[in-house]
């Protein structure tokens, strides 16, 4: 079973997805994403708190991952990242994320 850090590697490597805090807000407002991740470990929490609250009200699945440093690395930059929001899935799957 892939993991949701294998999926977003998917996305990243065959699709396009938004990485940061800014542009998975921006990208949840204009209605683009299919999917957004979460990071557990940002601080301060109320930097992320209105990303699954924006997901709930445009219908986009949102799930939360427990390391902003995995999730960083899972789209393929040497940083650690809060929020990922997937644009085109590419080849991933993303109906298989629990």
């Amino acid at each position: 079973m892939a993991t949701t850090y294998d999926i977003i590697e998917q996305a990243a490597k065959t699709g396009k997805v938004d990485k940061g805090i800014n542009e998975v807000t921006k990208a949840l407002e204009r209605g683009v994403a299919k999917l957004v991740v979460i990071a557990a470990d940002v601080t301060p929490k109320e930097l992320v708190q209105h990303l699954p609250i924006i997901a709930k009200e445009k219908g986009i699945p949102c799930v939360e991952v427990d390391s902003k440093q995995k999730l960083g690395v899972s789209v393929g930059i040497g940083i650690s990242t809060g929020a990922v929001a997937v644009i085109e899935a590419g080849e991933a799957k993303l109906n298989s994320i629990k």
